[in-house]
């Protein structure tokens, strides 16, 4: 507690230290906190607009909703949007490349195909390295491992001069063939951090030994890119947290669904292309493990975005590479990330018309600066959240409890004069009728992102339930779940914080990954067996010593394809290492994406992976979804909403989460409120609060 005394500041009495579990989630639009108190069991969360001039102020100030003090924390986990965001908006360090004579371009040609082959106007987005700061050096590694020419040191000593008269910031490294031998790698990094101690300084083989020379090289030109700023970033963070007396330990949410340690990100940042999304789906897995849900599907939509992963069997799966600009144009990165699939369509994406005035909603974001229009912040673009507030599916005097009151009548009037008018509508609902043109681009984008992770995918969608969160999320929720014959809609408790709290459940993990080119037979099990002796050994090594614990849980995967394929498949290695069961897992897995498998081909390994787990303290699901108990629950308002289906306002009841007790149920239409989000369930739809607290809604 805070005693406070006239002119003598604050005097703290009683608080027992290092009380405190912290994440943070910093957002395009919102920043959220989810704090649990491992004295009293409770968790409470904090929400507060994304300050861009300061990143680190939104996180201490949304600390405020939850009486928590850092001084008090034991650790504090960070997911943040700001490495893909410095990517997209290429926003980095300047950047020299350094590589094998004679493949400077590597990165410009790729691999000389196009993935968009009827498009007469293509190009891809060009390199984070412009050609006249790519530079080459004598050496040659052969593709066994051994040294062919050596290394060129007085090459390298050559390049430190230019480097500084063209004000590099940044270095990225990546020789020929290096994921089997680094070695004139590590020497030129060690060489030139020696030389260039204020420049950032990245090694392929410091982030992949996978092969695949041009995604290797674009990796680690993208990491040197970010790698600068990112630094700051954090060591800027450690710093706030040391005047704020933070006892604990910092992490950072990682893309692969575990946290990393300050020394690690600082090194990798890449890793953390997509830091943020990533909590959300932990949490999903949880809840699906606990409410026995077998394939779900985790649907997060926040104020920029809207994004969904699988959840099978309380797991979900990793991508080794990741396209930063999307799949057709974009630029891969090879590491390991969350099988996530993003529209922009989020709260914030801005509603327009193009010059044949077709209605268009996003990709571009309004943000939280100035955000959507009804915010009052200086908006002036028509948003997503701008049409729910005007077909009255958001409270504008409940919107975060009231803190940021929202101004239906400005973003009526844009809208009418931005769409409606030049659309051509007419009448008394012409507005409504607009607004709802919005709603339904937007849910057309999210609809064919679920299908492009499920059905794409070799699933049914309809045998998969859909765990909705996001500020935007359980507003859509359930119009998603009917429009593709999804039975049921899970909300868990505070979905607007959904992913700062699934950060607090994640553990600390690292993968360690080895090109394994060899095919399964009875004679290769040997060098399997060693080869993942030997990844288990190195990572143990490492985190055991990075994290000061005595063992990590350690997992094994492999990536493995029919002779002659150009694409792989991952599985997870089954502990029986024989023939038949990585055959089994391997076909099982095949059969599931493409539909069939060819019995008569014998697999082969590409690359082998081993992923070590550290746990980490966390909450219960049972803490944060405690609620009151209330056998007399009554709305505590009503509102005329506007119906999708009847094109029409319904008196819809409307009621405060806080208020109703496990067992509560309601048929559609009605809405319930609560501090970061509002669950619309339509009509012909069926409420019931669960067991966790959380809203399930069978969709009529």
């Amino acid at each position: 507690m805070l005693l406070h005394l006239r002119g003598a500041g604050s005097v703290r009495l009683g608080r027992p230290k290092m009380r405190y579990l912290i994440a943070a989630d910093t957002g395009g639009t919102f920043t959220d906190l989810a704090v649990h108190d491992m004295v009293t069991g409770s968790t409470k969360f904090g929400k507060t607009l994304t300050d861009y001039g300061d990143l680190l102020d939104g996180v201490i100030r949304g600390l405020e909703d939850t009486d928590a003090d850092v001084s008090d924390a034991k650790l504090l986990k960070h997911g943040t949007t700001h490495v893909i965001n410095a990517l997209l908006e290429r926003r980095g360090a300047k950047t020299a490349l350094v590589t094998t004579a004679g493949f400077r371009d590597v990165v410009e040609i790729a691999r000389g195909n196009r993935s968009v082959p009827f498009d007469l106007y293509y190009r891809r987005n060009p390199t984070f390295v412009p050609r006249h700061l790519r530079f080459e050096i004598e050496e040659r590694i052969g593709g066994d491992g051994a040294v062919l020419k050596p290394l060129d040191t007085a090459g390298l000593a050559s390049l430190v001069p230019i480097f500084r008269s063209n004000g590099i910031q940044a270095v990225a490294i990546s020789f020929l063939n290096s994921y089997r031998n680094p070695v004139h790698e590590e020497e030129a990094c060690r060489f030139f951090r020696e030389m260039l101690p204020d420049v950032f300084v990245s090694a392929g083989s410091e982030l992949s030994r996978e092969w695949s020379e041009y995604e290797r090289t674009s990796t680690v030109v993208a990491n040197a890119f970010v790698g600068a700023d990112m630094a700051s970033y954090i060591h800027r963070f450690e710093q706030r947290l040391k005047t704020a007396s933070f006892p604990g330990r910092l992490y950072m949410m990682g893309s692969s669904g575990g946290v990393l340690s300050v020394a690690q990100a600082t090194v990798l940042p890449i890793a953390m292309v997509e830091s943020g999304p990533v909590g959300g789906c932990i949490a999903a897995a949880e809840y699906a493990r606990a409410l026995d849900i077998d394939k779900a599907i985790a649907f997060d939509m926040g104020g920029t975005t809207a994004k969904c992963a699988l959840v099978e069997n309380g797991r979900f799966d990793s991508q080794s590479t990741y396209f930063v600009g999307g799949y057709e144009r974009g630029v891969p990165i090879r590491t390991p990330v969350l099988d996530i699939v993003e529209v922009g369509a989020g709260g914030g994406s801005i509603a327009w018309l193009d010059d044949n005035k077709r209605l268009h909603v996003g990709p571009r974001s309004a943000g939280s600066t100035p955000g959507p229009i009804s915010f009052s912040r200086g908006g002036t673009e028509p948003t997503v959240t701008d049409a729910n507030v005007i077909l009255d599916r958001i409270g504008s005097n409940t919107f975060m409890n009231g803190r940021l009151v929202l101004d239906a009548k400005a973003a009526a009037r844009v809208i009418e004069q931005k769409l409606a008018i030049p659309l051509g509508f007419s009448g008394p609902d012409r507005i409504d009728r607009a607004a709802q043109g919005v709603l339904d681009l937007a849910l057309t984008a999210m609809t064919g992102a679920i299908k492009e992770i499920s059905i794409e995918r070799g699933r049914d969608v309809r045998a998969f339930k859909l765990i909705a969160f996001g500020g935007g999320g359980p507003m859509f929720g359930a119009e998603l779940a009917r429009s593709l014959g999804i039975p049921e809609v899970v909300v868990p408790p505070n979905p607007g914080a959904f992913s700062s709290f699934g950060m607090l459940m994640a553990d600390a993990r690292r993968d360690l990954e080895k090109t394994h080119l060899q095919k399964l037979s009875e004679t290769s099990l040997e060098d399997l067996r060693e080869s993942l002796k030997s990844l288990k050994d190195q990572l143990t090594g490492e985190m055991t010593k990075e994290y000061g614990v005595s063992s990590i849980a350690i997992e094994f995967e492999a990536d493995m394809r029919y002779p002659s394929q150009a694409h792989s498949v991952r599985i997870r290695l089954p502990e029986d290492l024989t023939v038949a069961a990585i055959t089994s897992a391997f076909e099982a897995t095949y059969r599931q994406r493409y539909g069939h498998i060819n019995a008569s081909l014998k697999p082969e390994f590409v690359v082998l992976r081993s992923i070590g787990f550290v746990p980490t303290p966390r909450p219960t699901l049972e803490d944060v979804g405690r609620m009151a108990d209330n056998s007399n629950v009554k709305p505590h308002a009503q509102r005329n909403v506007y119906c999708r289906r009847t094109r029409q306002r319904l008196d819809t009841p409307v009621f405060r989460r806080a208020d109703l007790p496990v067992g509560f149920s309601v048929s559609g239409p009605a809405i319930v409120e609560e501090y970061s989000s509002t669950t619309i369930i339509g009509s012909g739809d069926r409420l019931t609060v669960g067991a966790l607290a959380e809203l399930r809604i069978a969709v009529g």
